[in-house]
């Protein structure tokens, strides 16, 4: 239940740590966020912003340092699933959501009881009481919380919902659409939304966009949308995944990738300034050395007391070389690690292929798929686009042959066709990394390690970890992984930028455009649509595609 006292708002970690067993994630972290700030979180998958969000949102503790976080008008966290069991219904999800204005309700119906009966001398304190709880609701705009809940439904494309339908019927991404729903109709004083544009078309993006925007108060927002970034934020907290820690940025995007700049090249500066001065050191001592061993050989030196003070004169440069060179050892300068690059070369399986790889006719899915007629020719590009609803994923997992049609046909005339479906497959809770890439594959795990580390998409200390262990997008990259190591025909990608890190993404748009196999996919991130070249296809919800 939300504070109705006067308490002014704050957001600070001090000194916060936070590791999974043996693998640290943040090391003594301190930011403060200001109250009104739109901050925009990013950085490398598994960096560590779902947790930051967690920590701050109060759905985990720190292993040591302290996290404040005080808003009277309520905290709103949107997480990356949506954390219901799927026998609870969409009103279940709701209702949870909008927990602490349910709870405000009460307490102002209880207030109004109790002034009804309240004696003389408790009235007037009482009747403040109330008067502050009717001041919290109204300032959480209370009386429009079942209007703006059906906007944010209709928003969202969500409509077609009924209240009583279980959470595990709807799909991936109606439930967090329906989480998205939900935290916005709650309208909370601080917003921590983790990736809220996945699984939203165009119109659904810029209407929670302009929601954002006029937030009055204060957003903490994860996204790898980087046209959405830009629109919304206008501070940058990038989780550092080498130095686990978080680093703030002003001036938004723009301000960001130069500071990034210089900073990535005074680090390569003071590193190459440590290896000079390590390198000058090392030669000092063992020259310095030379000439002490000398000096007591060289008969030419002589006896007596000028033999002894060079013998100490030398003897003292020894000392301070070998101490300066101590310092240098123990104080390394460590170099920038170079940032994951997907380096994949995509290939084809066959060599030419005539004709069509896949033809569909009379194909229907339902009531969500009609295709009198469409061919997929070798090399071709095909960029499907359309409103949520309209049937684009459906017609992604026909084409790739996982979803039988309902009536029609559908021709293939090659096996080699690779899949990335938008939501994640089950997660098995033991099964490391590298073995997960692995399976299916002849021989050992082992032997396939340096074919998925030449990817850039994982580091060495990743492979032992467990899938189940894996951020929402680590596993994403697995997936990418099995992909791309895979020769195909055909990709058939459904929102490949959905868990993917910025620069990742473009890494990825560079690997597409050099691939000479045909390509269909469905991309709601504006950048990649804006530098698609190829055909483009537009489905409308109960329209045939022609």
């Amino acid at each position: 239940m939300p504070s109705h006292d006067h308490t002014p708002s704050q957001l600070t970690l001090t000194a916060v740590c936070k590791a999974y067993g043996d693998r640290q994630v943040l090391d003594q972290v301190g930011l403060t966020i200001r109250p009104g700030d739109r901050t925009a979180v990013i950085g490398e998958n598994g960096s560590g912003k779902s947790t930051l969000l967690r920590l701050l949102a109060g759905a985990e503790r720190p292993d040591s340092g302290e996290v404040t976080a005080v808003f009277p008008g309520g905290t709103g966290h949107l997480a990356q699933t949506l954390d219901l069991a799927p026998d609870r219904t969409v009103q279940d999800a709701i209702d949870h959501a909008l927990a602490e204005l349910r709870a405000l309700e009460a307490a102002i119906s209880a207030a109004e009881a109790a002034l009804a009966e309240a004696s003389e001398d408790a009235y007037e304190a009482q009747l403040a009481a109330y008067g502050d709880l009717l001041t919290s609701y109204e300032n959480r705009d209370g009386y429009r919380t079942e209007p703006r809940t059906a906007a944010a439904l209709d928003a969202l494309g969500l409509t077609h919902l009924t209240r009583d339908r279980p959470l595990g019927s709807l799909s991936g991404g109606e439930q967090s659409r329906l989480a998205l729903a939900c935290v916005l109709a709650a309208a909370p004083e601080l917003l921590l939304l983790d990736e809220p544009t996945n699984h939203l078309d165009r119109q659904a993006t810029d209407w929670l966009a302009e929601q954002l925007r006029s937030h009055r108060g204060t957003l903490v927002v994860v996204t790898h949308d980087r046209a959405f970034l830009e629109r919304v934020s206008t501070t940058i907290l990038e989780v550092d995944r080498d130095l686990r820690t978080v680093v703030r940025y002003g001036d938004g995007w723009a301000g960001y990738r130069t500071a990034r700049a210089a900073a990535r090249r005074r680090r390569e500066l003071a590193y190459q300034e440590w290896l000079t001065e390590l390198s000058r050191v090392q030669e000092l001592v063992a020259a310095a050395g030379q000439r002490l061993a000398a000096s007591g050989k060289d008969p030419r030196q002589g006896f007596g007391k000028h033999r002894r003070s060079s013998e100490a004169k030398l003897s003292g440069q020894v000392r301070a070389a070998r101490t300066r060179l101590d310092q240098l050892e123990r104080q390394p300068v460590t170099a920038p690690p170079p940032p994951l690059r997907f380096s994949a070369r995509l290939t084809t399986a066959a060599a030419d292929l005539d004709g069509p790889l896949v033809e569909l006719a009379g194909v229907g899915v339902g009531d969500r798929l009609d295709v009198p007629a469409l061919s997929v020719k070798p090399g071709s590009r095909l960029l499907v686009s359309g409103p949520n609803g309209a049937g684009k994923t459906t017609l992604l997992r026909v084409i790739a042959g996982q979803l039988s049609p309902d009536v029609g046909s559908v021709h293939r005339t090659t096996r080699h066709i690779g899949y990335l479906a938008q939501e994640l497959e089950h997660v098995p809770t033991r099964t490391p990394l590298l073995r997960a890439f692995a399976e299916g594959r002849p021989g050992l795990p082992e032997e396939h390690a340096d074919q998925l580390l030449a990817l850039g998409l994982f580091r060495e200390e990743d492979l032992a970890v467990p899938v189940a262990a894996l951020s929402v997008g680590q596993r994403r990259r697995l997936e990418i992984a099995r992909l791309v190591t895979r020769p195909a025909d055909l990709l058939v990608l459904d929102e490949p930028t959905n868990h993917v890190s910025l620069a990742l993404v473009e890494e990825m748009e560079q690997a597409l455009a050099g691939y000479p196999g045909a390509v269909v996919v469905v991309s709601h991130d504006r950048r990649f649509r804006s530098s698609f070249t190829g055909d483009r296809l537009e489905l409308r919800a109960g329209t045939p595609v022609r």
